[in-house]
């Protein structure tokens, strides 16, 4: 297991930010991360577990404690089942599913980050979330100090949000395993009309999942969604903010501040999301309330490409990230009343 000290953590972010690690331990098997794991519990030593660092916003002073980078590898495909180590590259097995004809998470094509991540983040996008497909998650347990297998029953999915997610200094993810679909080369069902729209297709409709997973792609480029060193409108974490979902008064109390600043023709974007919720659109309030693409005169400015993208535009620091989200997070609830949520995981830091 490689150790360094003192050890940027930056380069291994996809915002390119942050500060250094006490210690930095690179690990490549399981047996490797629970030895990590169970070292840093039994001395007391603060523990950052990094996968691909998509989903990271590290402060300027860094992290005082172990940061353990997870790089284990590992892709078994029977049949329909699929299992992931950890540390895989989730773009890259996704292209291979789809390269063996499967489908289910097709329209998940060009998320950065690791497959241990996408159970914590509920990882979703274009219709398709990785709960509807996780049959088990297998993780170390920090608290019983061994490795637990958990149905997709016990991980409590739910928009951007898992039992991972709502006990961070509990599980650590080693293997995620999924239940994918013999549909001859289709893709599932296409659920998202952003993409039925450009593959020209009623929403609802099946399509080649090769061809699904390029449409898809190409939205997410134009977006700055797709990693690309040169393309500073892709050093980011992708969506900063959740969707905000409100209960119905909250809903109302939004529409009349719509009304009111924008007119009353004027109809937000507004999906069912349970329980007489609704979930509004956060990139929609972002750029009605002022902050357009490219927006800010710093290095840290949100992107040319997709209002809910904040970006290192080269020279940035964490404090200038954080000052921009600030901006946007006052700004919004200034003008509709809503509180925007940030999607990644703050180290060191907060809004």
């Amino acid at each position: 297991m490689q150790e360094l000290h003192d050890a940027p953590l930056a380069p291994l972010t996809t915002f390119r930010l942050g500060g250094p690690a006490t210690r930095l331990l690179t690990a490549t098997t399981d047996a490797e991360v629970v030895a990590a794991v169970a070292e840093a519990d039994a001395s007391g030593t603060p523990l950052l577990v990094i996968g691909g660092g998509s989903n990271l916003v590290i402060g300027d002073k860094g992290f005082d404690g172990t940061a353990l980078r997870i790089a284990t590898k590992g892709f078994t495909l029977s049949g329909t089942s699929l299992e992931l180590a950890a540390g895989e590259v989730w773009t890259d097995a996704v292209a291979r599913t789809v390269a063996a004809g499967l489908a289910g998470i097709e329209c998940l094509a060009g998320i950065p980050g690791s497959a241990g991540a996408t159970p914590i983040q509920n990882v979703g996008a274009y219709g398709q979330e990785v709960s509807s497909t996780i049959t088990e998650v297998v993780a170390y347990d920090r608290h019983t100090r061994e490795t637990v297998t958990l149905p997709n029953a016990e991980c409590s999915f739910s928009y951007r949000h898992s039992r991972f997610k709502a006990e961070p200094d509990r599980f650590v993810v080693l293997r995620v395993r999924f239940a994918l679909e013999e549909a001859g080369g289709l893709s599932a069902p296409l659920a998202y009309p952003e993409t039925a729209r450009a593959m020209g297709v009623e929403q609802g409709e099946r399509v080649a999942a090769s061809a699904a997973r390029e449409t898809v792609l190409k939205l997410r480029a134009g977006k700055g969604m797709v990693l690309e060193p040169d393309d500073h409108d892709t050093w980011s974490a992708g969506s900063f903010f959740t969707n905000p979902i409100l209960d119905e008064a909250a809903f109302q109390d939004f529409l009349a501040r719509v009304h009111e600043r924008l007119g009353p023709d004027v109809t937000p974007p507004a999906f069912p999301a349970g329980d007489g919720r609704t979930k509004t659109s956060a990139a929609w309030l972002i750029d009605r309330a002022g902050f357009t693409k490219g927006y800010g005169s710093g290095p840290a400015r949100i992107s040319t490409k997709h209002t809910l993208a904040l970006t290192n535009r080269g020279e940035a620091t964490t404090e200038d990230l954080l000052a921009l989200a600030r901006e946007v997070v006052a700004g919004v609830h200034a003008a509709f009343g809503v509180t925007l949520v940030n999607e990644p995981v703050t180290v060191g830091v907060s809004l």
